[in-house]
């Protein structure tokens, strides 16, 4: 045969993946139904009727996609591209041109379950729309999955991740990334025991690289394997093809289960000098890049006579990927994997190299390679989803209400406000359906959501009456129901909460609604004498407050004179701007006012010294946080005024911002930005079970922009600020875990900008975290808050609390530098992160930590030098090319291989000097470029 040409070879890989995947669209037969006994689901996206089939080739049964989605447009793809061998399920796409967010539900699973899932893209040039190729992402649940670049409209895409679902059920959403209209031609999902792919887990999942069935004549799937994975065969003019007829074992420890009828084939260098290479390029990204997971499957074919050794050593990048050389034993499935993610710069290059003693080359039988996602994305509760889905389908919604109805948050339905707390599924706390059309009577899906706070439903054309079930939802401040069709009677429920105040009821405009129980007629007017008494009293009452207050001013200012040091009252201090505490630039609150807006501070989400923090919502649903004084606080009236000042007046991305505050009676309350991921302190030692970890490179960027926070108080403002109370639960963090600088009460000003310390009565701050040298001399420096932010750096590399108990109470201090001095720092790098880390990085951020909290202050650096460094630090982690890995071994030996995957353009390039197999990845692995090679 001819060696092919370069259209030729695209063509003749084009053939072979098609044929993989079914190529009779005759021989089928009508089926209906969704699943079969296998558990599997198998959908024909875009195929008209309601209809199914079963492909002839692997005999499984494939729906169409009515039961599953109901959103998106059918269309046949191009007759040109559409030969005798196109598979039936290639012949059609259901394209989605409206909305973000277009969403799959396969349903009746198991929860806990671990499945492959496989979402599968050809174009075909169905829109009409030649070489305008769209590239766009897909979701699985509320996780994002991988994007999807179509590049030929010839040439298939696949998509297959590896992931347990919680629930009963899973979505599986293509979304509009502004890059042309997401398409698909066909999902599958295949249950999987639970103990195969152990890399996969309840928080990262494995998207898949390259799944090869080396030396392979054909392409292989169900039902050859069980699983229905689908093997590409790899073969290269080069290697030397071996197989056998023979049955081939697995080991009793299996975590893959990798086919017999894969690894009865291999193949092997020309001889035991030459080894076998893999080898692909990265492509950068804006996105750290991904880790990878790698499964090398080898088994010894050829029963070996007793002065024959095969044996070889496995290399990536030119180092050991394992510890030792291995041998294989006869008819025995090895394989070699690695338990946790594996990261490279540019490059990976993996080869199997013989040892000098082997008197047969290497040999390799198959080889899969994964990257890996986060699963960590919460989605809304159960019973919300419900709820809202039946909302949703009552109300015909056109609101493109798909998937997850409040995350991603960028994604949360239109209408639709959610609370986002720390490690907590998100809740809807207010829904907006004014004007949407709704008609009918209002569902009593409504009352399913308990945490609504704010619900309205005015300007619809809503009937019957009102359920008195609304009155049970406990949050529920604000219920406007005006403009509708509404008739009986309000229930009592919601009366009596009117008039305790705990819920505000709008529902005029409603002709047929009575306002009580017992009549619909409009309530009398009030006598004209009761109407001009309810107006003139009010007017009396202003004026003589008006008048008292002129009185008591004229008496203060006599009293007070023309001196310039004059002395303020204690609730009108002034600050170190100039400006009294009447004056700030920030809403005044009513304690009134705070009481809706936390609705009767009912949901505490933190505390301190200062008191509790309570969860709220502003009128136009901004989600906030009302830190309420106790009545045990240490912190004064001076110290809450200056608190309150502090973040009226200074502004940058790294301090917490202040909505406003309340100063009435005894009630000393201040209103900030909500920060739904918590203090830094909860997510380094865990507030609960479900606190993720936090990897090095998000600790490297929370400390940055801490310290950029207080190098703004240090630097940006006039006069100089010190904060006085660094510590690791006065640092937030957003959704975004980007950090921020909190609780300002014991905040400092220089007198002016050329001081070089601040004198006070008292030293102030959290023991462990405050300077030596202030608690010596009362004398507050800049270098105070340094040393308070070593500890705080300690405590990110560590993960030990500022007083670790190891064996014994001591200063983090103290137990760091004890380690560090006999040069291990692994000694007391946080465990959790479990060696994911550049050491060089570690070991800067820790020595700038040992030189924060130095003795002396005149030995500690700036804030500014602290920022230099940590930029040095993130850039070292960012520039890492290597991560030690853990490998393990099943059966009697392990190897690994690069090449890409999931292809229909593999072609095959030979030449004198190197045989090379470049394949542009099927898959579309994000950032990956054109895929691996091997010689």
């Amino acid at each position: 045969m001819e060696a092919p040409t370069p259209r030729s070879r695209d063509m003749t890989a084009r053939w072979l993946f098609l044929f993989l995947l079914g190529v009779a669209g005759s021989a089928v037969l009508q089926v209906h139904g969704q699943a079969d006994s296998l558990g599997f689901i198998s959908i024909d996206c875009g195929l008209p009727g309601k209809t199914g089939y079963i492909d002839s080739t692997t005999k499984l049964s494939y729906a169409t996609d009515a039961g599953f989605t109901n959103t998106g447009t059918n269309h046949n793809i191009s007759a040109e591209y559409v030969t005798p061998t196109t598979g039936k399920i290639w012949r059609s796409v259901r394209s989605f041109p409206d909305g973000l967010r277009n969403c799959y539900t396969l349903r009746s699973l198991v929860p806990g379950l671990k499945y492959l899932i496989r979402a599968l893209f050809k174009h075909g040039n169905y829109d009409g729309r030649l070489n305008r190729w769209p590239i766009f992402d897909i979701h699985i649940g509320v996780n994002y999955w991988q994007t999807v670049n179509i590049t030929d409209g010839d040439m298939p895409v696949i998509a297959e991740i590896i992931t347990v679902i919680s629930g009963d059920s899973v979505q599986v959403c293509l979304v509009n990334t502004g890059s042309g209209t997401p398409f698909i031609s066909s999902l599958e999902l295949r249950p999987l025991k639970n103990k195969l792919y152990p890399q996969s887990d309840m928080s990262q999942a494995l998207v898949l690289a390259t799944r090869a069935n080396v030396g392979a004549s054909a392409n292989l799937r169900y039902p050859d394997d069980p699983h229905d994975r689908i093997w590409i065969s790899l073969n290269v003019p080069s290697w030397m093809a071996i197989s056998t007829t023979k049955e081939v074992q697995n080991s009793v420890i299996d975590f893959f289960e990798v086919p017999s009828t894969v690894t009865q084939t291999g193949v092997t260098s020309i001889n035991s000098s030459t080894p076998i290479i893999f080898f692909w390029d990265v492509t950068s990204a804006k996105d750290s890049m991904p880790g990878y997971v790698f499964m090398l499957y080898m088994a010894e074919l050829q029963h070996l006579p007793s002065n024959a050794l095969r044996q070889f050593y496995v290399k990536l990048n030119d180092k050991p990927w394992d510890t030792k050389p291995r041998g294989l034993k006869y008819l025995e499935t090895t394989v070699l994997y690695n338990e946790k993610p594996d990261y490279a710069s540019q490059q990976y290059i993996f080869s199997l190299e013989a040892t000098t003693n082997s008197t047969l080359p290497p040999i390799l039988n198959a080889l899969e390679i994964f990257s890996v996602v986060p699963t960590t994305g919460l989605a809304t509760t159960t019973h919300e989803i419900s709820a809202m889905t039946t909302i949703r389908d009552m109300y015909q919604m056109k609101k493109n209400w798909m998937g997850d109805p409040c995350a991603p948050k960028n994604f949360a339905w239109n209408g639709l406000h959610c609370g986002y707390a720390v490690s907590r599924p998100p809740t809807i706390t207010g829904l907006n359906l004014s004007s949407s059309g709704l008609s009918g009577n209002i569902s009593s899906s409504f009352a399913s959501l308990k945490g609504l706070q704010y619900l309205d439903l005015s300007g619809n054309n809503l009937m019957g009456s009102i359920p008195d079930t609304l009155s049970q939802l406990s949050s529920l401040t604000l219920l406007d129901l005006t403009g509708n069709q509404l008739s009986g009677s309000i229930p009592s429920g919601l009366l009596k909460r009117t008039q305790d105040d705990s819920l505000t009821l709008r529902y005029g405009n409603n002709p047929n609604l009575c306002s009580n129980g017992n009549s619909c007629q409009p309530p009398k007017k009030k006598p004209r004498s009761m109407v001009v008494v309810h107006i003139v009293v009010p007017i009396f009452v202003v004026l003589i407050i008006v008048l008292l207050s002129i009185l008591l001013l004229c008496m203060r200012k006599r009293r007070q004179g023309t001196t310039t040091n004059s002395v303020r009252p204690q609730n009108e201090s002034i600050d170190n701007y100039g400006h009294t505490s009447l004056r700030l630039e920030s809403r005044r609150f009513t304690y009134s006012e705070l009481e809706v807006i936390t609705n009767g501070f009912q949901r505490v989400v933190g505390r301190g010294g200062f008191g509790k923090v309570y969860d709220g919502f502003l009128e136009d649903g901004t989600q906030v946080a009302v830190k309420l004084r106790s009545e045990s606080s240490n912190q004064g009236v001076q110290e809450f005024l200056a608190e309150a000042q502090s973040l009226a007046k200074i502004h940058h991305k790294n301090l917490v911002s202040m909505f406003g505050y309340c100063k009435e009676r005894e009630y000393m309350v201040l209103v900030y930005e909500y920060m739904s991921e918590g203090a830094l302190d909860e997510h380094l030692r865990g507030k609960d079970n479900n606190t993720r970890t936090l990897s090095w490179r998000q600790r490297l960027l929370i400390a940055l922009e801490s310290a950029q926070g207080l190098e703004y108080l240090h630097k940006g403002c006039n006069p100089p600020l010190i904060h006085r109370d660094v510590k690791t639960s006065n640092i937030l963090l957003n959704t975004n875990l980007e950090a921020k600088i909190a609780d300002f009460g014991l905040l400092k000003a220089f007198n002016n900008d050329s001081d070089t310390h601040v004198s006070t009565a008292r030293v102030v701050g959290t023991p462990v975290y405050v300077d030596p040298e202030y608690y010596a001399t009362f004398q507050l420096t800049s270098k105070s808050d340094v040393f308070s932010f070593g500890v705080v750096l300690l405590e990110i590399v560590t993960g030990q609390p500022p007083i670790p108990n190891d064996p014994e109470p001591t200063s983090i201090i103290q137990w760091a530098r004890q380690r560090l001095a006999r040069g291990n720092i692994e000694a007391v790098v946080d465990i959790h992160m479990h060696g994911d880390h550049d050491v060089n990085s570690v070991w800067k951020v820790a020595d700038t930590a040992l030189k924060c909290t130095a003795q002396a202050p005149e030995q500690r650096p700036t804030m500014t030098d602290v920022v230099a460094l940590l930029h040095e630090c993130l850039e070292l982690e960012d520039a890492r090319n290597h991560m030690n890995a853990r490998f393990y071994t099943a059966g009697s030996d392990t190897n690994l291989n690069n090449y890409s995957q999931y292809d229909t353009g593999m072609s095959t390039d030979v030449s004198q000097s190197r045989t090379a197999l470049e394949a542009e990845h099927f898959d579309r692995v994000p950032r990956m470029s054109d895929g691996p090679a091997v010689r």
